[in-house]
Parts: C-alpha cells; sequence; structure tokens
C-alpha cells in the first residue's frame, strides 16, 4: 500500500513537539504510530479528562479524536499553500472507561481537493471499542 502522507520523513517525536503548549498536551494526549494509511494517538483517562461520575469525558474523546485527525490531514496538505481546519465533528460514545488509556486511530474515508473525512476509532487497553467518531476536515487555501 502506498503511504497517504505528503513527506515520508514524519517523526513522532515532532509531531508530539508541535503540540505542546496546546489542549492536546494539557490532557495528556501523545501520537504513537503512523502507519501507511492511519495515525495513532493514545491519551490517559486521568482527572483532566473524566467527568464527574468518574468515566471518561465525552468532550476528551472528542478532543483526541479532532486531535488526530486534524494532524493527519495536515500532514497531507502542503503546508506552504494550504490549511486544514474541522469542519465538523460527530462522536458516538460506546462504552465507558475510568482508567488508563485509550488509544485513537485515524484512518481517511475521503481525501479530496477541498475536504478531508476521518473515521476515527478509541479503544481502551483491551481493543474494546469506547467510541467512533467521525470528522470532517475543510482544506482552504492560504490568502
Amino acid at each position: 500500500m502506498k503511504p497517504i502522507w505528503r513527506s515520508l520523513d514524519i517523526s513522532l517525536d515532532q509531531l508530539n513537539e508541535n503540540g505542546e503548549n496546546t489542549m492536546a498536551a494539557f490532557l495528556g494526549m501523545e501520537f504513537t504510530e503512523i502507519g501507511p494509511d492511519y495515525l495513532r494517538m493514545m491519551m490517559p483517562v486521568n482527572e483532566r479528562t473524566r467527568q464527574p461520575y468518574g468515566l471518561l469525558h465525552g468532550g476528551a474523546s472528542a478532543a483526541l479524536a479532532e486531535t488526530v485527525g486534524s494532524v493527519a490531514s495536515a500532514l497531507i496538505i502542503d503546508p506552504e499553500k494550504q490549511v486544514c481546519v474541522g469542519l465538523d465533528i460527530n462522536a458516538n460514545h460506546i462504552r465507558g472507561i475510568k482508567e488508563g488509556y485509550v488509544h485513537a486511530v485515524a484512518k481517511p474515508l475521503h481525501l479530496g481537493s477541498t475536504t478531508h473525512v476521518w473515521d476515527i476509532r478509541i479503544c481502551d487497553e483491551h481493543n474494546k471499542l469506547v467510541c467512533i467518531s467521525r470528522l470532517t476536515v475543510a482544506i482552504r487555501d492560504k490568502r
């Protein structure tokens, strides 16, 4: 399979450094794998990502999904000529989780010239599905 990325010279360290001083860093998100057609990151379930009942907050899951999908789009576009921004996201919360880590995998459903659509699956450490999300990213020319 031919990789979908603009460049094959992609470092997980660089991706994680780019997220410093952002919500992703505050929530403890970390990129963990780049495959030929997917991007994976993880996030802890802790005091920053739980809601009052002690479960992973749905907004934290949505933030994880939007982060991994948006960065995946950024790795495809030409950053000298284009920008990418989230246009629409939905999240179906399947299973609650109280501790550990969740892992999000973004895979493309559509990679067009003006939009990208990502399927994002968030699972727990036992590979049980926690959340399914779909993210649409708008691709715009820089002005």
